[in-house]
């Protein structure tokens, strides 16, 4: 009995410890279960993520390859900040604010005889709800220009003034420079200082300059536009800094234009190979 007994005993503990590790054993799988479920979704969102940044950086690439570098020079072209400046003798300083005069306007009708001095800057002459045009005649062909009031009406209302004036009837244009500017509007002809009499202060340009505008000389100096006007014939005259007031922008006649900057001279930038002249700028209303 008692060998029996200890057979029993025996196999009981053995049954014991296979049920221990039995259980151990599933305990530990439930464990390895919990973390595999935990870790395994992780994992995946790692490997996405880092997916999705590489993507990202492949974009990145490819806008830098094809999106051009923003500089301050332009192939082929001077710096702006070293481009010749389009400039009168001279200078005068105004308030930053603009301020109109009160000078007498012209008669719209075309019959104010010609003057090229005035004794102060004009009065409010146009109405900058309207729509303004020059007729711009010169011995290489006619140009026509879309005045802008909306945006400038001070400089429009300057440039309407001195046109209705006759002030650039039969003047020459003394300053021309291949893929820069034509500029034009000095009474008296190239070595003179004329100025109409007064200067007016600016109206910063809310736009890039481009080819075919018609905007305002100045000198150096701040609040200095008078009389003299430059047509943007080039790339280097549209890369000037934002310093000089729009008038307008060519609709007709940008090929004139380009005719006229044909009389560049190389060797010199005031003296034009061949008279440029602006016969007669006529303004239409509307």
């Amino acid at each position: 009995m008692g060998t029996a007994k200890r057979e029993r005993q025996k196999a009981n503990r053995q049954a014991k410890l296979e049920r221990i590790d039995k259980e151990e054993k599933q305990q530990k799988a439930r464990r390895t279960g919990i973390r595999l479920a935990v870790i395994l979704p992780l994992a995946i969102a790692a490997v996405v993520l880092i997916g999705w940044l590489a993507g990202r950086g492949g974009d990145d690439d490819e806008a830098q390859a094809t999106v051009p570098a923003v500089t301050d020079t332009l192939p082929g072209a001077t710096t702006p900040a070293t481009l010749p400046a389009v400039t009168v003798p001279g200078s005068s300083a105004q308030p930053t604010a603009f301020v109109y005069g009160d000078g007498e306007c012209p008669a719209t009708d075309g019959s104010t005889p010609q003057t090229q001095q005035f004794d102060k800057a004009f009065a409010l002459c146009i109405d900058p709800t309207k729509t303004y045009s020059a007729t711009i005649e010169t011995n290489k062909g006619t140009i026509e220009v879309a005045l802008e009031p909306a945006d400038y009406p001070g400089t429009v209302n300057n440039f309407v003034s001195l046109a209705r004036s006759k002030y650039y009837d039969g003047t020459i244009c003394h300053r021309i420079i291949a893929e820069f500017v034509v500029q034009c509007g000095r009474p008296g002809g190239a070595d003179t200082e004329a100025r109409p009499g007064y200067t007016i202060n600016e109206e910063i340009p809310v736009r890039p300059y481009k080819i075919g505008d018609l905007v305002m000389a100045k000198t150096s100096a701040p609040n200095s536009t008078g009389g003299q006007i430059f047509i943007i014939t080039g790339n280097d005259g549209a890369a000037l800094p934002p310093q000089y007031s729009i008038v307008g922008s060519i609709t007709a006649g940008l090929d004139v234009a380009e005719a006229m900057e044909k009389a560049a001279n190389p060797a010199a930038d005031t003296s034009p190979l061949e008279e440029i002249k602006l016969i007669k700028v006529t303004i239409t209303e509307s």
